[in-house]
C-alpha cells in the first residue's frame, strides 16, 4: 500500500511582531457571534463600541456635508490632510479647547485614531523603548507599541478608586528607556472621567521623567458629569502632548475614519519628530477624502449641539446609560463603579472560584445569544478577569433584556458551581 506523501511545512511565516499586536476586541468570540448570525440567531451585540449600527444617527449637516462634496473627494489631499480641514480641526482646539497656541501647522489628519496612533508611535519609539500605558485602558496602545519594536509598560488605574490611575506605582515604573505616558481620557473600556487634578498629576509625572504625551480624547464629546472637558495640554503647555480625537464618537460615523492628532508644544520643541511624522504620513499618500470633509460639519456649532443632546436627559446615549445602570442594579451579583463618559460599563461579576470573565462570555453567547468582551482582554491585572465590557448604545429594551439575560446566567453558574461543592468568589463589593 502506497502511504501519501507527508504535507511540507508552510515556508511562509508571519513576522513576529505582529503577536505583539494581537489583541481581541475582534477576536473568537466576535467571529462566532458572526457565525451565529450568518445562521439566523438574533444576537444583542454589546461588544462593538459602533453607535451607527444600533441606529443613532449623525448629525443632519454632517450628513449633508458630505452629499454636497461627494464630488470633490476624488483625488489625494496634502500628506497631513487638507489645509482647510486641519484649520477647522485647529480652531476648535483654540476656541473650545484653550489651547491658543494652535494652528493647522499643529494638525494631521488621519483614517480614525487608529492609523494616526500608530504612525505618531513608528516615529518615536525604537525597539526596546517604553511606553507607559493605562490598565485596563484601550489595547491598542500597547498593541502598537510592540508592532513598533516597543514595550508597553502597564500603570495600574485601580477599582476602588473609580479607575483613577495610582500615581505612586507610576512614577516608579517611568525608566531611563520610557519615552512616553498613554492617557485615555473619557476611559474606554472603565466610563471614568479623570478630573483635572489628576490630569496635571500626570502631566507631572511627564515632566519629571521628560515623556511625550499621548492623549486619547476620542470620547471628549461624551460626558455625563458636570463641567467642560478638560483637554490634557491644557495642563502641560512646556511639554509635548499629542491629542487624539475624531469622529467615530461624538458624531456617529466611524465608517468614515476621520480623525486628527494635534501637536501642543512650545516653540521649537519636537522639530525633528513632527518632521519624521510628516514623512510617514506622506508613505500613505493621503487620508480618506470623504471623511475630511465631514470634519468642520462636524465641529459646527449645530452639530455639536446635536451631540451634546445625546448626552442630556431624554437624548439617546444618556437613557441608554440609564436602563443599562438600572438593569445592573436589579442583578444582585453585579458591580459597577459609575459610567462618567463613554459609552461603556465596566461591571464586576460576583462569580464563582475558578470561573473566568472569558468562561461566562462565551456560554453568555453560546447560550444567551449576548455579546459582550472579556475584561482581561483591557490589560494585565487578575482582577479584571472578574470584569465585562458592555457598550451602553443599544435601546433601552436590548439593553434591559441584555442584562436579564446576564444575571440569569450568573445565577446559572454559581449554582452548578455549589451543586458541585465549589467555593464561591464571595460577596461582590458596593461601589457608588
Amino acid at each position: 500500500m502506497t502511504s501519501l506523501p507527508r504535507p511540507k511545512p508552510d515556508p511562509v511565516r508571519p513576522a513576529r511582531r505582529v503577536a505583539a499586536g494581537e489583541h481581541g476586541l475582534r477576536g473568537t468570540l466576535t467571529g462566532e457571534a458572526r457565525e451565529l448570525r450568518a445562521r439566523g440567531r438574533r444576537i444583542i451585540d454589546l461588544g462593538l463600541g459602533d453607535p451607527a449600527a444600533h441606529g443613532i444617527s449623525a448629525p443632519p449637516t454632517v450628513e449633508a456635508a458630505l452629499r454636497q462634496r461627494l464630488d470633490d473627494t476624488r483625488g489625494y489631499s496634502d500628506e497631513a490632510g487638507h489645509l482647510s480641514v486641519r484649520a477647522a480641526v485647529a480652531e476648535h482646539f483654540r476656541t473650545r479647547r484653550g489651547l491658543p497656541g494652535i494652528g493647522p501647522s499643529d494638525v494631521w489628519l488621519g483614517n480614525g485614531v487608529s492609523e494616526l496612533a500608530l504612525l505618531t508611535l513608528q516615529a518615536l519609539l525604537d525597539p526596546g523603548d517604553e511606553v507607559l500605558v493605562p490598565d485596563p485602558g484601550y489595547p491598542m496602545w500597547s498593541a502598537y507599541t510592540g508592532l513598533c519594536g516597543g514595550i508597553a509598560v502597564p500603570y495600574p488605574c485601580t477599582e476602588a478608586d473609580g479607575w483613577r490611575p495610582d500615581l505612586d506605582v507610576l512614577t516608579r515604573l517611568a525608566g531611563p528607556r520610557t519615552r512616553a505616558l498613554v492617557v485615555i481620557n473619557p476611559v474606554n473600556p472603565t466610563g471614568a472621567v479623570w478630573p483635572p487634578e489628576t490630569l496635571g498629576e500626570l502631566a507631572g509625572v511627564a515632566r519629571a521623567h521628560g515623556l511625550v504625551l499621548f492623549s486619547d480624547e476620542i470620547y471628549d464629546g461624551i460626558r455625563y458629569v458636570p463641567g467642560p472637558h478638560v483637554p490634557l495640554a491644557a495642563l502641560a503647555p512646556d511639554l509635548l502632548c499629542l491629542t487624539f480625537g475624531g469622529l467615530s464618537k461624538f458624531c456617529r460615523v466611524p465608517g468614515l475614519r476621520a480623525g486628527w492628532v494635534v501637536a501642543c508644544r512650545p516653540p521649537g520643541v519636537a522639530r525633528a519628530y513632527l518632521d519624521a511624522l510628516t514623512s510617514l504620513a506622506a508613505l500613505r499618500l493621503s487620508p480618506n477624502t470623504a471623511g475630511q470633509y465631514a470634519i468642520p460639519a462636524a465641529l459646527s456649532a449645530p452639530a455639536l449641539r446635536n451631540a451634546a443632546a445625546l448626552t442630556a436627559p431624554g437624548g439617546a446615549l444618556h437613557e441608554a446609560r440609564t436602563a443599562a445602570r438600572t438593569a445592573m442594579a436589579r442583578q444582585p451579583g453585579l458591580r459597577c463603579s459609575p459610567q462618567e463618559g463613554a459609552f461603556y460599563a465596566f461591571p464586576r461579576l460576583d462569580l464563582p472560584a475558578g470561573v473566568t470573565a472569558d468562561d461566562f462570555a462565551r456560554r453568555l453567547l453560546r447560550e444567551r445569544s449576548v455579546l459582550v468582551v472579556p475584561g482581561g482582554h483591557f490589560g494585565t491585572a487578575d482582577a479584571l478577569d472578574a470584569h465585562l465590557r458592555l457598550t451602553t448604545l443599544a435601546p433601552p429594551a436590548e439593553t434591559t433584556a441584555a442584562f436579564e439575560q446576564i444575571g440569569d446566567l450568573l445565577d446559572e453558574v454559581r449554582s452548578e458551581h455549589a451543586e458541585e461543592g465549589g467555593a464561591t468568589a464571595g460577596p461582590a463589593s458596593s461601589f457608588p
